[in-house]
């Protein structure tokens, strides 16, 4: 009967807004809801959230679905969190209070900190898969213990919890109250060994982190507990990083393509088996792992993507309503527009130089300067895509995803600059799909996809070229790279 289909719950917690999704074995999607979340600016290099405004959306989310579902809800078998990797968050162990903000991972304000350790750059590499950068978790925790009295206090009552941000949702979502992490957001501490599958003491005693304020590192897949839905207990049997779970949104991720996904940042992602690529200037990360096994993707990172509009709307005094829904038309127009060099967020792979000036080479109007933002981030993820084709087989399709993946323009250039076929589904919540295949969810139909193929297109390559001779000047200026 309809009414008794098995049901699983998706939860997505992302940069701008959490959601709850709720579908049934076959996919399709029996209940949703949304909830915005704040991000606060309070200094250049500071991006963060209110931890019990972030909890709540969640709780929000969760409490409209019930609504939505009714008795319904007892059908629901089990349920799935994925997270912003790289964030983190202080707690109070016993009481589950935060006593630090939601640290972004596009937080750099621990970046001088950083400096100090330069010299260890390729040992950090070596035992995280990752390069020494203030996006990950680590000099974020090292700050809160510096600079914030409640994590003191709590520290030396032994009462101090700290990691990322899905440990600190777990300790306050399930019924349990866990002290728990997957290794995919684990990984993105800086913390942790990625080959031996644990904290590693040699990076706690680098950052001075004390290991008792870290959570137990567990599989993806886990009885980590029993969220609260109505007044039904659902068992929570996955969680993972959102960018990850995004790969899996087609089913098992294929080795031959690349994946990318547009929203606040651009993630490009390459499935790697068991075995951690080596690639200078890239990540070695975890996709997924199980009690014997992991699974790596070689990674790049564009952190200013969405989050490079939001910054040019910001200096521009420019009101939010409608500034996004125009810039499509923008595109494709750009003529004589400037070139942007951009490191909102700081310029990440394979450069990361955390205080790269971003600037405009030549003028526009507000019209061009958008466009020129939102080529540039086509052009930092084909700079990307090139130190990703130089290593294993050459890949044969790229997979797009994400809010800016809408956009049939930033597919076209892509697909141009690259020469490969570009790839879009035609639903964009990669995320969500990818936690429901995670659970066990196959669907019966496959996954509908819109093809860019890629045309010879003289204008964008020319200004692809312009930029990339004007990006590679500034970082030589700033780094000797």
């Amino acid at each position: 009967m309809p009414g008794k289909t098995p049901l699983f719950l998706l939860l997505d917690q992302g940069g701008h807004a959490s959601r709850a999704t709720v579908i049934d074995a076959n996919g399709r999607q029996q209940a949703s809801a949304e909830a915005r979340i704040a991000t606060r600016h309070p200094a250049p290099d500071r991006v963060e959230h209110d931890p019990e405004a972030l909890l709540n959306s969640i709780r929000r989310t969760c409490k409209a679905v019930a609504r939505q579902l009714g008795k319904r809800c007892m059908h629901i078998q089990c349920a799935g969190l994925a997270t912003q990797r790289s964030t983190i968050v202080c707690w109070d162990r016993q009481t589950g209070k935060p006593l630090s903000p939601v640290i972004s991972w596009q937080d750099r304000r621990a970046a001088q900190q950083l400096a100090r350790l330069s010299s260890r750059q390729k040992r950090v590499h070596t035992l995280s898969g990752l390069v020494l950068s203030p996006h990950y978790g680590a000099s974020k925790i090292a700050w809160c213990l510096e600079h914030l009295k409640p994590v003191q206090r709590a520290l030396a009552r032994g009462r101090l919890a700290s990691g990322p941000l899905a440990s600190y949702l777990l300790g306050n979502l399930l019924a349990e109250k866990p002290f728990l992490a997957d290794p995919v957001n684990a990984s993105r501490t800086l913390l942790w060994d990625y080959r031996q599958r644990e904290w590693s003491p040699e990076l706690l005693a680098l950052f001075q982190v004390p290991a008792s304020i870290l959570p137990r590192c567990v599989p993806n897949r886990f009885a980590y507990g029993h969220i609260i839905l109505g007044k039904y207990l659902i068992p929570m049997k996955v969680v993972t990083g959102d960018q990850p779970a995004a790969l899996f949104a087609a089913g098992k991720p294929d080795p031959a393509s690349i994946y990318i996904n547009l929203g606040t940042g651009a993630f490009l992602q390459r499935p790697w088996g068991n075995t951690p690529p080596r690639v200078a200037g890239l990540l070695s990360s975890v996709l997924w792992q199980t009690r014997k096994d992991t699974a790596y993707v070689l990674e790049g990172t564009v952190n200013g993507a969405g989050s490079a509009l939001e910054w040019l709307r910001e200096s521009a005094g420019i009101s939010q309503k409608n500034f996004l829904a125009q810039i499509p038309g923008w595109l494709g127009k750009n003529g004589q527009a400037p070139l942007f060099l951009n490191g909102v967020s700081g310029l990440g792979s394979p450069f990361w130089i955390s205080d790269f000036s971003s600037r405009f080479i030549g003028e526009g109007d507000i019209r061009q300067k958008a466009a020129a933002v939102a080529e540039s981030m086509v052009f930092l993820c084909c700079l990307n895509l090139e130190r990703m084709r130089s290593s294993k087989i050459e890949p044969h399709r790229m997979l797009v995803s994400g809010g800016i993946a809408r956009w049939n323009v930033i597919c076209q250039w892509l697909a141009d600059l690259s020469g490969l076929p570009v790839y879009r589904p035609h639903k964009h919540e990669a995320t969500t799909l990818g936690l429901g295949w995670l659970l066990g969810v196959r669907t019966c139909k496959p996954v509908r996809y819109r093809l860019f193929r890629p045309n010879k297109n003289q204008v964008i390559r020319q200004r692809y070229a312009a930029w990339s001779f004007e990006m590679l000047n500034a970082v030589k200026k700033m780094s000797g790279y």
